[in-house]
């Protein structure tokens, strides 16, 4: 009993090094995080889709009541929330607390700053995303318009880039941090579903919306003065550039 004891022993140990070295060489590797990292999210989400699932069904009384498509989006609008959690968890962290992007002492320009960290963040918001689109794409017209399908067009394009090319993470992560509003906006919906509209929950809900809207609203405020600060700098530059040069062919001339 005891050899047949310390073979197991061994042949877990081998399986347990042979999955840590597959997760080192392959998952967290440099060249794989970015697909590894969407995959991750794409798995997340069926994880938190079947357990929003489980636990609704065995909790909620409310959630039985609803419609098939109604149960849909319920189990969708959970991984919405997992998600905007999470990545706007992360965001938080690298835009104020972390000194990645702001340590002077670091080489290269906070533009083009990139980590495996920051990199895998981003893959995983990019897996939700391509799940989640695929979801509304498979429903479509049911969890959202057109709208919808452009948001998550242009927001997974812009992370996806941002994760595959390594640029502009800090900005990506700056706007991210929007999503911090989603769990709320979810929770409206599930307190108007539960028949809650009328508690105090719900009027609660409602206040806490609007001041985190009015937070962002500020700081998207913020991100855009650095955007368009710049760029109309760079065309009143260029203009100025266009009356010195006509200056300079006018003198050039007279001097002829």
């Amino acid at each position: 009993m005891a050899a047949v004891s310390e073979l197991t022993t061994m042949a877990f140990k081998s399986y347990q090094n042979k999955a840590e070295g597959l997760v080192k060489d392959y998952l967290i590797s440099g060249p794989f995080i970015p697909y590894s990292s969407v995959l991750c999210g794409l798995l997340a989400c069926k994880v938190v889709y079947d357990l929003t699932q489980l636990i609704s069904t065995f909790n909620l009384k409310s959630y039985n009541g609803l419609t098939k498509l109604q149960r849909i989006e319920w189990n969708n609008r959970g991984i919405s929330t997992v998600h905007a959690i999470f990545i706007s968890a992360m965001a938080l962290y690298y835009v104020f607390w972390s000194d990645f992007f702001s340590d002077q002492r670091l080489d290269g320009l906070p533009i083009f700053r990139n980590s495996p960290h920051s990199t895998f963040a981003l893959g995983v918001s990019v897996g939700y995303f391509l799940a989640d689109l695929g979801t509304i794409l498979w429903l479509y017209p049911s969890l959202g318009g057109m709208e919808y399908v452009i948001h998550h067009c242009l927001s997974g394009i812009s992370v996806a880039y941002s994760m595959f090319s390594g640029e502009g993470q800090l900005y990506t992560y700056m706007v991210l941090i929007s999503e911090v509003t989603t769990p709320e906006i979810n929770m409206r919906w599930f307190l108007d579903m539960a028949g809650m509209k009328r508690s105090k929950a719900y009027l609660i809900n409602g206040v806490v919306i609007f001041f985190a809207w009015l937070v962002i609203q500020m700081h998207l405020m913020g991100y855009l003065l650095v955007v368009l600060v710049p760029s109309a700098l760079g065309i009143l530059n260029l203009m100025w550039f266009t009356k010195i040069a006509r200056g300079l062919k006018k003198t050039l001339v007279k001097m002829q």
